[in-house]
């Protein structure tokens, strides 16, 4: 009998112990529940003044809490620096660039394998300089209205550029034209509802062929303040182009100008990679010479010294201004029935916003 009141006493003080856990349990969620009620969210509000209002004083807080934090930050800097100490690593941001999912055919440095492809490639005759290129410039058969304009400017941008009329020839033909014309590629401007909407690049004798869907194209005299550019050979800028076939893009692109910029010009040419969309800008170095202001505020020292001038680099956009997104490179020249392509892209393909492929 005794036995069994003990066990009996134990079972009632675990039951005790239970109920008290749950009633703390209970507890918590009551005091979670009210935090959450307490931070209302703009979006749960259905009257529009209160949930201005609301949203208003929500970006007024987070305002103040990041000038809190930076001039906490600038204060340990300053606390480090003074005491000869090394100071607190500067956080980078998060960005869709530096958190790209990872390609296996991003380019090293150390890649022998691509560096041997290099020499052996399609491009590698007037890369080496041993061909001057020479590039034969054309449109669809049905030209549009700010065509003629765009290629007038695109003349100016390539050196050695010269246009022909398409007239009623197939792009075959052309292309034939142009090997025996001792050409090294073929820029087809692609034009649809009056507007050019597409840019072909053909590298020749041998290809490859890229498809360019050619976007948000300003002419130079809708620019600002935009510079006109002389006839020196422009410096070329490629950046971004990291993968395989963004390196095999890269490439293509450097072939349509002459490898021996004249700097004196100040002329240069960036084809710049974002998210796998090309930005194309011509741009003009303008050094200008400027006197510093003195601080001195003695006026007979003011007199004797010689005023200093400094000089100002600046950029001026000669225009024009276009984006390109890759649609598909195709081995060998122009074949759209029976080509070969090395990479087209697909809708299926866009996974993700964090997928690059240039």
């Amino acid at each position: 009998m005794g036995s069994g009141g003990k066990r009996k006493k134990a079972e009632g003080s675990d039951a005790e112990d239970d109920q008290e856990k749950s009633y703390a349990d209970v507890d918590e969620q009551e005091k979670r529940d009210k935090k959450k009620k307490g931070t209302t969210l703009p979006s749960m509000i259905k009257n529009k003044e209160k949930r201005s209002a609301v949203h208003a004083k929500l970006k007024r807080e987070k305002k103040i809490e990041k000038r809190r934090q930076a001039k906490a930050r600038e204060a340990a800097i300053k606390r480090a620096l003074d005491l000869g100490e090394e100071p607190p690593e500067k956080k980078v941001p998060r960005t869709i660039e530096n958190t790209r999912e990872v390609d296996e055919t991003v380019c090293r440095p150390d890649d022998e394998e691509l560096f041997a492809g290099n020499d052996a490639d399609e491009f590698s005759q007037v890369l080496k300089q041993a061909v001057t290129p020479k590039i034969l410039i054309t449109t669809n058969r049905f030209n549009s209205t700010r065509g003629p304009a765009f290629i007038q400017e695109l003349l100016s941008v390539i050196p050695n550029a010269h246009y022909h009329k398409r007239g009623t020839y197939e792009l075959k033909k052309i292309v034939e034209y142009a090997k025996n014309k001792d050409f090294t590629s073929v820029v087809v401007v692609h034009s649809n509802r009056r507007e050019p909407d597409a840019l072909l690049i053909v590298n020749l004798p041998d290809g490859p062929t890229a498809h360019f869907k050619l976007s948000k194209l300003v002419l130079r005299k809708d620019i600002k303040n935009h510079g006109n550019p002389t006839d020196h050979k422009p410096e070329l800028v490629l950046n971004n182009f990291t993968t395989r076939l963004g390196h095999r893009v890269g490439r293509l692109i450097q072939s349509l100008f002459p490898q021996d910029p004249n700097f004196r010009g100040r002329r240069v040419v960036t084809f710049h990679n974002q998210r796998d969309f090309i930005f194309f800008r011509h741009h003009r170095y303008i050094f200008e010479t400027k006197e510093k202001k003195d601080d001195c505020k003695d006026k007979a020292a003011k007199s004797k010294n010689i005023p200093q001038e400094k000089v100002i680099a600046r950029l001026q956009e000669c225009g024009p201004r276009f984006t390109l997104k890759l649609r598909s490179l195709q081995h060998g020249t122009f074949d759209p029935k029976g080509g070969e392509y090395e990479w087209v892209h697909k809708p299926e393909m866009d996974t993700s916003r964090r997928r690059f492929f240039l």
